[in-house]
């Protein structure tokens, strides 16, 4: 049987319309110079730029996070064991978290955790960057390269001025490319704030030995249930079916649901809106996705499972563990003291949503077979 190739991708992932756009498989060809493939103006997914210049190595199929190739290799890593840890995956601890820092609370989102460990590490050294999102509008998110306090904060909340940003056909999602910006930045010991399919995609390169993934220190991964696209014509559906102007949206947090922090009357008001009344808007290939927790992560990361203002965070990890740990006990966050019954409620709220997403997923594929 002949290697898969790009084309192969093509044909079992684009054409089907489950291309996540992690970035991973352009990361690897521009990152050995080959610029093979890549993101172009008007594709959502990655298109050969060179044919001629492809090797057919197959890399970028094994990486890919809808084939799956390496599932077996990663979960023997990552020690998972039964379906639970399918569904949750190994993890030492439950925690619900809170930054110590002013700066970190006001700016971030839930309990400010993510940032606060980032910049607890490029204080000591343990990394020398990390890659993570910028808000550009409320559904417009770009990597950000952040080498200090003052670079995480910038990337922190959102900006309403869309005006300098968008063409005449305006198109904003809640995704981000972060793997492709790898091959920009030199650095020894980088950080990276990661979708579920982002992260699997680089524990794929760990696993093969591809760069630039070997400078990839720690993994910090996002819960993730779905993400969005919105043009001119679903901005104006979103405002008829939700009330709610995408102008007005000052803070997004996701939690049970999705939730609008908008203006107000010269004051703010909370939206909450449930996730099945948002298929109109979601990304098609997140019904392709069964991770929520973001299992291959060194920590994961969300709001869902702690109350407002505080950050559910699990490190899976022996690294994972350490740093957070190393965080608590230097003062850089908090974490609530949970007893057995809360521990057991927010562990059996992460196995439905996760249980939910896999379900979609599998009713989903169906139709694609």
């Amino acid at each position: 049987m002949s290697p898969k190739t790009f084309q192969d991708l093509v044909e079992e992932v684009h054409e089907k319309g489950i291309c996540q756009e992690c970035g991973g498989c352009v990361s690897f060809c521009s990152s050995v110079d080959y610029n093979v493939i890549g993101f172009i103006e008007g594709k959502s997914h990655p298109v050969y730029i060179d044919k001629d210049k492809c090797l057919e190595c197959g890399i970028c199929y094994y990486i890919c996070p809808q084939t799956h190739i390496l599932d077996e290799d990663l979960n023997q890593t990552y020690k998972f064991t039964d379906f639970n840890t399918m569904l949750l995956g190994h993890f030492e601890s439950i925690n619900s978290c809170q930054s110590t820092d002013d700066d970190f609370l006001k700016h971030g989102t839930d309990g400010g955790v993510v940032n606060s460990i980032i910049n607890h590490l490029l204080e000591k050294k343990v990394i020398d960057g990390a890659i993570v999102s910028k808000t550009k509008t409320p559904f417009s998110r770009k990597a950000k390269f952040a080498e200090n306090k003052v670079d995480l904060i910038a990337a922190s909340g959102i900006v309403l001025d869309m005006s300098s940003q968008l063409d005449e056909i305006q198109k904003f999602s809640t995704y981000t490319h972060t793997i492709a910006k790898l091959n920009r930045y030199k650095f020894k010991k980088l950080a990276i704030v990661g979708t579920p399919c982002q992260i699997y995609t680089i524990r794929c390169m760990q696993s093969l030995g591809v760069i630039p993934s070997e400078n990839i220190e720690l993994c910090l991964g996002l819960f993730c249930y779905e993400n969005f696209i919105f043009d001119k014509l679903k901005m104006e559906k979103f405002r008829r079916d939700f009330n709610v102007r995408v102008e007005d949206i000052e803070k997004i947090n996701v939690r049970e649901d999705l939730m609008f922090k908008v203006k107000d009357n010269g004051g703010h008001k909370t939206t909450h809106i449930p996730f099945d009344q948002l298929n109109d808007y979601m990304r098609p290939a997140c019904n392709a996705c069964n991770d929520f927790t973001n299992v291959y992560a060194d920590i994961s990361f969300g709001g869902l499972g702690s109350n407002e203002g505080f950050t559910t965070a699990i490190p899976r990890t022996e690294k994972g563990k350490k740093i957070l740990m190393n965080a608590i006990n230097e003062g850089v966050i908090t974490c609530l003291e949970l007893n057995l019954d809360e521990k057991k409620e927010t562990k059996e709220l992460l196995m439905r949503y996760s249980q939910l997403k896999l379900e979609r997923k599998e009713n989903y594929m169906k139709h694609l077979t």
